[in-house]
């Protein structure tokens, strides 16, 4: 895949960030989402600094009245040049442990 367009939920620990660097390199276009607004900004500013095109979305998994879907449709009127492109790889690394419990 030549420069894939990829959405990880969970990025900004463990397997998501790992993910989410690995695809950095090879050059992706990411988008990276978590509940911490300054950890996520911060590792979108990394993952720039190995060449890729990054943006972070704060978001809640755990709260499903507020969709990510939702939110990257905002995010894609926003972004002019990654929102012509077509999302080719979703990776969800982020999730619940029990009710209402986050695991990531």
């Amino acid at each position: 895949m030549s420069n894939p367009v990829v959405l990880i939920t969970g990025a900004l620990t463990g397997i998501g960030r790992a993910t989410a660097i690995a695809f950095a390199k090879d050059g992706a276009h990411l988008v990276v989402s978590g509940r911490s607004q300054d950890a996520g900004e911060a590792l979108a500013t990394e993952l720039r600094a190995l060449g890729a095109e990054a943006e972070f979305i704060r978001a809640d998994v755990r709260h499903e009245d507020r969709p990510i879907s939702a939110r990257l449709y905002r995010w894609g009127g926003s972004a002019s040049r990654m929102s012509r492109m077509s999302t080719q790889v979703v990776l969800i690394t982020g999730g619940l442990t029990g009710i209402g419990r986050a695991a990531a």
